[in-house]
């Protein structure tokens, strides 16, 4: 079976350009992908885009040009609706792929029987980012903000998420939950999406074993709107059911492991 038939890719734009145009420019060049399509959201009216006037040959792409701004989630939402795969991939425009990430990741998502897999990230240094967090608790952010240990220690039985740069779904557990939760805007769609699909009882996993280079931009740390977004966004995660469904499930597997221990 081609990848062609395995799986769906989403980008969206929110302007980012060159950034957009040497991803799908490395996509294109991967010959694994193939017959592969690939549904690029531009996201802000007028954005320029050279790939409409000089078509893929080995992708199939499929443009989005949205006539008014989404949020991240309503826009893989959209794009979600073109996908027949087994599996879709959620990506960011700034991430750099020069090989073919997606058959090892299929086969290991398979393999584990994991309904979101994403992999390990690094920028473009070499140094991994902190992509892997804890529960989107206020005191999970005050342990971050300190520089407490054991974020990206996965063998504590609980519950981990991981910032959505690259995620790879199964298409039918993204399906069952609803997709991403559009309530949310720009900010923590990801974190609610590793969360329902983990209260749905599906695997969520981190894969170490493969690696993928982002070109972080922080916009939150450098305009007020953005920043504004985000707080929102945290705020509309506190006063939801699953951090705290999570929360005390994360409870009450660590009074767990300390009574066995």
């Amino acid at each position: 079976m081609t990848l062609s038939d395995q799986v769906t890719l989403s980008i969206v734009s929110h302007g980012h350009g060159r950034l957009l145009e040497a991803l799908v420019d490395q996509l294109e060049a991967n010959t694994a992908l193939t017959g592969v399509r690939l549904i690029v959201t531009l996201n802000c009216p007028g954005e320029t885009f050279s790939f409409e006037r000089a078509p893929t040959h080995r992708l199939q792409l499929l443009i989005i040009r949205n006539r008014a701004k989404l949020g991240f989630g309503a826009n893989h939402n959209q794009a979600f609706k073109h996908c027949v795969t087994p599996w879709f991939a959620v990506l960011n425009p700034d991430l750099s792929l020069p090989t073919d990430v997606f058959t090892p990741m299929i086969d290991i998502a398979i393999e584990r029987g994991a309904a979101l897999t994403a992999p390990q990230v690094i920028n473009s240094e070499g140094a991994e980012e902190d992509s892997i967090r804890w529960n989107l608790t206020p005191w999970s952010l005050i342990k971050r903000r300190m520089g407490c240990p054991g974020e990206s220690n996965l063998t504590d039985g609980r519950f981990r998420w991981f910032a959505g740069m690259f995620y790879l779904v199964d298409s039918r557990a993204y399906r069952t939950i609803g997709g991403f939760n559009t309530k949310y805007f720009l900010y923590c769609e990801d974190y609610d999406l590793c969360a329902r699909m983990h209260l749905a009882g599906q695997l969520v996993q981190f894969v170490p074993e493969i690696s993928v280079v982002h070109d972080a931009r922080r916009a939150s740390w450098k305009s007020r709107r953005y920043l504004a977004l985000h707080l929102r966004s945290m705020w509309r995660v506190w006063f939801s059911w699953p951090v705290w469904r999570i929360s005390i499930q994360n409870l009450v597997r660590g009074n767990r492991s300390t009574t066995v221990g």
